[in-house]
């Protein structure tokens, strides 16, 4: 299944990595170390209040201090925070000021940075156990979440806290957490007012349409019996599930329900049973089908010919981890929060009592502060629950009885979430409201007795309810989603999972007051384009801009500085390159990094693959060279260096010897610290015609792959975590060898990204429902395009619903609203379905454009002064007073491997997304 035989087989560009952005992601500062200027005088800690500033807590805890804290009434990016709060930073020679390598204050050991030359020099990217991550949490939260954001990036809020701990974390932050909590370093101490009053918003209750809303999932029916996603041929059993749910709450039993729920039976052993028939069940799909036969008085253990709530009950997982197991009492397969709740609820309808321990799981789900995570962690990882797990998790717990410490708390997290407007946002510290979650919120407050804020709940999904009876994912969303339309129904019709049936339900009383409050969030101001995929034309006027594309030539490295982000830059041409709207500008971009081309630092593109130095980097060399290969200029010749020549002495005959990080392995590329550098040296090596000189990286790279689910890690060394964007690149490369040597790889590389699909079309990455993840999804199964056009299909629709006025993207769906230029380098590449393997753009017949004169004086990055002022609350060091170290308890066993990645990620120059949905975590690398 090689590239080689199938050049027609095409797959698109993701800008490689949207990893930790944390400590690092964003770069400006010159050849020589970046020592700063004095810090600035922090504001007073009193100053910062749940609604005017912001505070920074940095724990020197490793160092022998303790946690310092400042405070910054008008911070404009998470870098600014840090620094006008009182702290002095240093970056490393290769990135820049952005990638903070160390830090210091006045106020503890006369305000030496750390860690100090003696134990990090600062010239890479820092090591993964060690390195600056970088922590958030917004004002009623409990906890911290890695910042999907750099600190250049990042635009904290009033009230927002952020955190800097030395030491290392895993993908997606999961570990290596702050020991101290949000509240410890909040102006004052203790928890911040809750966004809305305890006892619920205090808006008029709404009616939804539930009559139109059920018109409108019928529409989505084929042939009146199932769903099937544009493009497809095949059901989508899935959302038919979801179907059957809204029909039976909205009109009881029907014709119309009992051809669906026929379907469902007739594709049970197909949606249920995807490892065959005779194999274990995928739990949550079993446990839906069960549920849909409880709904409509049917027999779950006689469903389609299957029992599924014996073969169920038969798959409850002894101990974990292990295959398919994360911990003891997961049901096999789970792998989320709410297909563990629907696999209890399923036994509970039918009658049987669920084992102790797959309960137990669930309550190992709640968070400290009340929200449910929505995967299944195992025991002491990092805990950030969501509102829509939380509201379904609630209603399984208190059906199963005897979990009322646990029923209480979800309810008292899920009051405290409920934004003013009655929505509940998908994430904690969202500002807008989503349908999916607050219907589910809906549904378990009213169950557990909290009608008024269920009622303001429900009274904010019928403002979202759209003209055709349908409703969106989000708040101002232009276009039905089943998904979404489904949970709102049963909300509004009172209702739940627990308690639907299709036995007619007890009326209930109509509102008396009509809703005459209108919500207090906006609607968003970005329609998505039209059509079926990003509009392409206008996200390349995005990406040449004046305003982005600085002089034409390159882009900067983030905040006030001229420096070039080379990695980044490389990302636009290839975004260019795949869709050929603006070759002129490609031609620009490309001259300028071929013919020696200085930044405003006087720095080359050689200046970041350090090509022919003793820290020449194999994934910057590849990704280099690829750029030639791709616009047909001779990578044995580019910006004066022969990158093959490099690359080639770059392979590794051993591992390194500690402290020495250069190879982590036979066959690796020195310092390519992450699998997307590892794949882009093999493809350059490929493309190049060196195949035999590419067999050792080759062997490396395929030796990464999961051998039990075909995926592949984000990092090198590899930490055991398995993520899309990594796994498309690294089947990209598998592809490009001659012959079917790696076919079976790369098939099953593919199959399991296309598992990975989330049901709005996005795929799970570093920074959530992530913009960088669908992208690479679309590249690597365009591999196949013909088996997988359905997923490219809703992922390509994923994108446009990314898309801004302006052109650009956002990083993902949730976070940060606002276009980025990592995340939309990725997004038009990866949408043009072109696999690094083969895009070719000849730029022959081009003219570069001119370049305009740069201005009169370049900006300037400014240190904070040295400052103090009065003493903070107890334990607590702040900036603005005397100096010590006496702080909160130091973090001393931060955990180990995000800055690998965040790392990696900088020295790529790929920016930097992280974090954050618990699970796949997508990574970046050592580029």
């Amino acid at each position: 299944m090689g590239t080689a035989q199938q050049h027609d087989r095409r797959a698109a560009g993701r800008r490689l990595l949207s990893l930790f952005s944390a400590a690092a992601v964003t770069f400006a500062a010159g050849l020589t170390f970046v020592t700063g200027a004095a810090p600035a005088a922090a504001d007073p800690i009193e100053q910062c209040t749940p609604t005017h500033g912001a505070v920074v807590a940095v724990d020197f805890g490793p160092f022998g201090g303790g946690v310092v804290r400042g405070c910054d009434t008008t911070p404009t990016t998470g870098y600014e925070l840090l620094r006008d709060g009182g702290f002095t930073t240093e970056g490393t020679r290769h990135d820049g000021e952005g990638f903070i390598c160390r830090i210091g204050t006045a106020s503890f050991n006369s305000g030496t940075r750390y860690p100090t030359p003696a134990t990090e020099d600062c010239v890479l990217t820092p090591q993964a156990t060690a390195y600056w991550s970088y922590w958030i949490a917004s004002p009623g939260q409990s906890s911290w979440s890695y910042s999907p954001l750099g600190a250049m990036d990042r635009k904290p809020e009033a009230g927002d806290v952020d955190a800097w701990v030395f030491g290392g974390t895993d993908v997606g932050g999961s570990t290596g957490r702050p020991t101290f909590t949000p509240d410890d370093v909040r102006a004052g101490g203790g928890a911040t007012p809750s966004p809305t009053p305890t006892d619920g918003p205090g808006v008029p209750v709404g009616k939804i349409d539930v009559p139109a809303a059920a018109r409108w999932v019928s529409e989505q029916l084929h042939e009146g019996s199932h769903v099937v996603d544009e493009g497809s041929e095949t059901p989508n059993y899935f959302l038919t599930t979801e179907a059957a749910y809204a029909l039976a709450a909205a009109g009881g039993k029907s014709p119309a329900l009992d051809k669906v729920v026929a379907a469902l039976a007739s594709g049970a052993t197909e949606y249920a049973y995807p490892a065959g028939p005779e194999e274990a069940p995928d739990a949550p799909a079993a446990a839906r089908l069960a549920l849909v036969a409880a709904v409509t008085e049917g027999d779950p253990r006689a469903f389609g010919g299957r029992d599924l709530l014996g073969d169920l009950e038969k798959n409850v997982c002894a101990s974990g981890p292990a295959p398919g197991c994360t911990a003891k009492g997961d049901f096999r397969g789970a792998a989320y929060g709410d297909g563990q709740a629907l696999a209890v609820l399923a036994l509970l309808r039918g009658g049987v009592v669920p084992p102790a321990d797959a309960v137990t799981r669930l309550t190992q789900l709640v968070c400290e502060d009340g929200s449910v995570t929505s995967v299944l962690i195992g025991p002491g990882e990092h805990c950030d629950g969501d509102p829509m797990t939380t509201g379904l998790v609630a209603l399984v717990l208190d059906e199963a009885g005897g979990q009322d410490a646990a029923v209480a708390k979800t309810v008292a997290y899920l009051k405290k979430a409920q934004l003013r407007s009655g929505a509940f946002p998908p994430y904690n510290g969202a500002t807008t409201g989503s349908v999916a979650a607050t219907a589910y919120a809906a549904q378990a407050l009213r169950a557990l007795g909290e009608a008024r804020a269920a009622d303001a709940a429900v009274w904010w999904l019928s403002r979202e309810q759209l003209a055709d009876g349908g409703f969106g994912f989000d708040e101002g969303a232009e276009s039905g989603a089943l998904y979404a339309t489904a949970p709102a129904v049963l909300a509004g019709t009172g209702t739940s999972l627990v308690t639907l049936t299709t036995k007619a339900p007890e009326p209930t009383d109509p509102p008396t007051t009509p809703p005459t409050t209108p919500p207090t969030t906006a609607p968003p101001t970005t329609p998505p384009p039209a059509g079926d995929g990003p509009d392409l034309k206008k996200a390349v006027a995005y990406l040449t801009s004046p305003a982005n594309l600085q002089q034409g030539r390159y882009y900067a490295a983030g905040g006030s500085t001229t420096r070039a982000d080379f990695g980044l830059t490389i990302d636009g041409a290839f975004a260019l390159a795949a869709t050929g709207h603006d070759n002129d500008a490609l031609r620009t971009v490309v001259d300028f990094l071929d013919k020696g081309g200085k930044d405003g630092e006087a720095r080359t593109v050689h200046d970041w693959t350090n090509v022919g130095s003793a820290h020449a980097m194999g994934g910057s060399m590849g990704k280099a060279a690829v750029l030639a290969q791709v616009v047909e200029r001779d990578p044995r010749d580019f910006g004066g260096k022969d990158l093959i020549a490099g690359l080639a002495d770059a392979v590794c005959t051993a591992k390194s010897p500690q402290p020495d990080r250069s190879c982590a392995g036979k066959g690796a590329y020195a310092y390519a610290m992450s699998v997307f550098g590892q794949s882009l040296g093999v493809i350059a090596q490929i493309r190049a015609g060196e195949t035999k000189a590419a067999e050792a990286p080759l062997g490396y790279l395929a030796g990464l792959q999961h051998t039990d689910t075909g995926a592949w890690p984000s990092l090198v060394p590899p930490t055991g975590d398995a993520d899309v964007d990594s796994t498309a690149m690294a089947a990209m490369a598998l592809d490009l060898v001659p012959g079917d040597t790696h076919a079976g790889a790369v098939d099953r590389a593919l199959a399991w990204i296309a598992a990975q699909q989330l049901p709005d079309g996005g795929f799970p990455g570093a920074a959530g429902n992530s913009v960088n993840s669908a992208a690479l999804a679309v590249q690597g199964l365009s591999l196949d395009a013909g088996k997988y056009s359905a997923q490219i299909a809703k992922a390509r629709k994923f994108l446009a619903s990314q898309q801004n006025a302006d052109g650009g993207f956002n990083v993902a769906k949730e976070g940060q609203r606002g276009s980025d230029l990592r995340a939309s380098t990725q997004a038009v590449g990866g949408s043009t379905g072109i696999s690094f393997g083969v895009l070719t753009r000849s730029l022959e017949g081009t003219t570069p454009n001119p370049v305009p004169s740069p201005s009169a004086s370049a900006p300037v990055i400014v240190t904070p002064g040295d400052n103090a002022g009065s003493a903070g609350g107890p334990g607590i060091v702040d900036t603005d007073g005397p100096g010590g170290g006496g702080g909160l308890a130091a973090t001393g066993d931060q955990a180990l491997g995000l800055a690998a990645a965040a790392a990696v990620l900088v020295l790529a120059g790929w920016g930097a997304v992280v974090a954050a949905r618990n699970r796949r975590s997508a990574v970046g690398g050592g580029l």
